[in-house]
């Protein structure tokens, strides 16, 4: 894993004078060795990652994982993903679905058509659009993608559950909490709505999201 962005202190700093809720949770999530938002920098293993995930809970993901990662031999890449079947990527564990997913981005991947060097010169936006195009890579996995793996400072995922919840949580709001709501958080937030993000998750969950 990597250091924390050079962002992160200046965000937190930014966020605390805009919005005490947010200010009250940083301060409440602070200790000598801060958790932050991190990134293992390989888009490839992040991308199998979300893969696998998908529709599953953490532990079945994680048992799957374990699992994939063991058939790969620690070497999670496009020329090992190649060299398997669809057979051995199945008895991990994963749907018919998921296996086409990650052979397909091996074979991208090999051939050039997905080329992750582009991803650094888009925008937010380009990014996700990018990313989208691949096989079983939907905008939220996207934008997990942007957050985790190339920590970008302003992701704002308004379709993931544990954003809306920390939100609900957080500000006295209804499950699901108001779309305007949400789009004036994302406002208030900007340019460092990934590490509102990050704080909001915090509060809902011990354990420190990594991705």
């Amino acid at each position: 894993m990597s250091k924390k962005p050079k962002y992160w202190n200046t965000a937190k700093k930014y966020l605390s004078k805009k919005d005490k809720v947010m200010s009250s949770l940083i301060n409440k999530y602070k200790s000598p060795s801060e958790a932050v938002l991190t990134s293992r920098k390989d888009i490839f293993f992040s991308l199998c990652k979300s893969i696998i995930g998908q529709q599953i809970s953490v532990a079945a993901a994680n048992s799957v994982f374990l699992k994939f990662k063991k058939k790969c031999k620690n070497k999670i890449n496009a020329k090992t993903i190649s060299k398997l079947t669809s057979i051995q990527l199945k008895r991990c564990g994963l749907t018919r679905q998921k296996v086409r997913g990650i052979k397909s981005l091996a074979k991208q991947t090999l051939d050039k058509s997905f080329n992750p060097r582009l991803i650094p010169k888009m925008t937010d936006e380009e990014a996700i659009i990018y990313l989208s195009k691949l096989r079983q890579i939907g905008r939220w996995s996207a934008e997990m993608i942007l957050l985790f793996t190339y920590n970008r400072s302003n992701i704002w995922p308004i379709q993931d559950i544990g954003l809306l919840r920390g939100i609900s949580k957080n500000y006295k709001k209804k499950y699901l909490p108001p779309e305007s709501y949400v789009r004036l958080l994302n406002k208030r937030f900007t340019p460092y709505c990934s590490v509102a993000t990050w704080y909001l998750w915090r509060s809902i969950d011990p354990e420190p999201i990594q991705y």
